[in-house]
């Protein structure tokens, strides 16, 4: 139950404000040792942000016996980019073999199943067809099943009549299947990771946006909440998603070097009205700044196209409807059945990309200890699709960094 300052007569006025943004915890889970103005005390670890990716950190990092308190800025866990994609479990087709991104999405696929089949979670292995529509997507086709196959990744080559075998509705030229593709409820594995968390005495403080603090080279950080005093503890990870860039900024002891440039790339979901056509995930050739608009049924079984990608200089979520006659366009090059009359209205979502000089989408930024030299810190940036897939794989890796940095520093004290 939620901890009512009214109850705690020994409570001062700022502690009141910390134990009035405490997320519900289950029933039956105690107050932290020397009572809840404990969580106040230096702690050993603070996780900023409650995304699916930050939670997973929190996660592991309770797992390992740390205090952890997470600070979130909205009132409620996962409300941006973990709320706003397609929900799909990805094997790993798209990036190159040496790349984080790869790696973690592959491991984090594997953990993801087991974890939500363990858990209850819904989770469905329903494959994925990525297409080509003309001769000229062919040869990327080729490139990407070769990436894949060189990711370890399970792939296997359609002609058009295989892909028309599997989806009659399509008209493609060629198609790639994926077996280990497919679909899981965010929401229900954001909740699950949650409850992990406070299970092995974690607590989720929402309503609390950091608005500066300092970081040190010997893992004395001090950070600053809105409306509030500050926060001591030994580790600090920034898992702020679309918010890490503006964060680090605003932190001292980081510098604007290791702070790599952001590109905010906003993306519209449709639904389609009435029965479906798919029994798969159906995506096209990737692009520059997406893998296009493709099929995606959610938990429930509804279709939904999406995203398209356009660049945008700040979060605006609005939903856009001229963007209807593009998905309608773009849809009919493998789906003619297509209508705009059949498309309802769905939801936006917005991107952390990282910009790139070559123009090329680059791999996930995971700035450890190793890196800038300060103790106890791990910045992440970019961390965009597969992010989802790779949530419990990334949890496991920045605890790893935490992990080995503390040993490296025992092993020299």
């Amino acid at each position: 139950m939620r901890h009512n300052p009214v109850t705690h007569p020994r409570l001062s006025s700022v502690q009141a404000f910390w134990l009035s943004r405490v997320v519900c915890r289950p029933s039956g889970l105690a107050d932290p040792p020397g009572g809840v103005w404990a969580l106040l005390e230096r702690k050993d670890c603070v996780v900023v942000g409650a995304g699916v990716v930050g939670l997973a950190i929190e996660r592991a990092l309770a797992l390992r016996g740390l205090e952890v308190l997470v600070l979130v800025e909205e009132d409620a866990i996962g409300t941006a980019t973990s709320s706003r994609n397609s929900e799909v479990v990805h094997a790993g087709l798209y990036y190159p073999r040496d790349w984080l991104k790869t790696m973690l999405c592959v491991r984090g696929r594997v953990a993801l199943y087991d974890y939500c089949g363990s858990r209850g979670i819904q989770v469905r292995r329903l494959g994925k067809l990525v297409i080509a529509v003309d001769e000229g997507e062919v040869m990327h086709l080729r490139h990407l099943m070769a990436q894949a196959r060189g990711n370890g990744v399970p792939v296997e080559w359609l002609d058009q009549a295989a892909v028309r075998q599997r989806e009659p509705a399509l008209r493609a030229c060629a198609g790639l299947w994926s077996p280990e593709s497919g679909i899981v409820d965010s929401h229900g594995l954001m909740v699950s990771l949650q409850g992990d968390l406070e299970a092995h005495g974690g607590f989720v403080v929402l309503r609390s946006p950091v608005t500066g603090g300092r970081v040190s080279r010997n893992g004395n950080h001090e950070i600053s909440v809105e409306g509030s005093g500050d926060v001591r503890c030994r580790m600090l990870v920034n898992a702020a998603g679309l918010g890490a860039q503006a964060l680090a900024r605003r932190l001292q002891g980081i510098g604007e070097a290791r702070i790599p440039p952001q590109l905010l790339v906003k993306g519209h979901y449709f639904y389609l009205s009435g029965p479906s056509p798919f029994r798969h995930l159906v995506y096209r050739v990737p692009g520059r700044h997406s893998a296009g608009i493709h099929v995606t049924p959610d938990i429930a079984g509804r279709a939904r196209f999406g995203p398209d990608a356009h660049v945008v200089d700040a979060l605006d979520y609005q939903f856009d409807e001229r963007r209807r006659a593009v998905f309608v366009e773009d849809i009919r090059r493998y789906w003619p059945g297509v209508t705009a009359e059949r498309l309802e209205q769905g939801y936006t979502g917005i991107r952390p990309q990282l910009r790139h000089a070559a123009g090329e989408r680059p791999d996930y930024v995971i700035d450890g200890p190793a890196d800038h030299g300060v103790s106890g810190l791990v910045n992440l940036y970019g961390i965009e699709s597969p992010g989802l897939t790779a949530s419990l794989a990334i949890g496991e890796w920045v605890a790893g960094l935490l992990e080995d940095h503390r040993s490296r520093q025992a092993a020299s004290a």
